[in-house]
């Protein structure tokens, strides 16, 4: 499974369109890679996700078309993270990060 947590730096992003890289954990070996963000249009960034082979996306707060994007690609969608990019997706992976359902209405962030 590849898990990706939008990223400023190493910590959580508070806005999944706003991040500077997406960082991918993958399961399967606990390989990770960081790939730059290649730009907030919308519903480009979770089809591209979903093209990466993303399986869930977590993050700090996400627009309520990114999240029907993602749901429409059955890919699962976390928010309310927060902290280290990399623990959040660990925590996901052992079953102990669970979504707040929080979506941003605006995009006045």
């Amino acid at each position: 499974m590849i898990i990706a947590v939008a990223s400023m730096k190493d910590q959580v992003a508070q806005h999944f369109g706003h991040c500077e890289s997406f960082l991918l954990y993958n399961t399967d070996n606990s390989q990770t890679k960081n790939i730059p963000n290649p730009g907030h249009k919308p519903g480009f960034l979770p089809n591209f996700l979903g093209d990466q082979g993303v399986e869930v996306i977590i993050a700090g707060g996400m627009g309520v078309a990114a999240i029907e994007i993602f749901n429409s690609r059955n890919i699962q969608v976390i928010t309310g993270a927060q902290g280290s990019a990399l623990e959040a997706a660990l925590a996901f992976s052992r079953g102990e990060l669970d979504s707040t359902g929080a979506a941003c209405e605006e995009h006045g962030h």
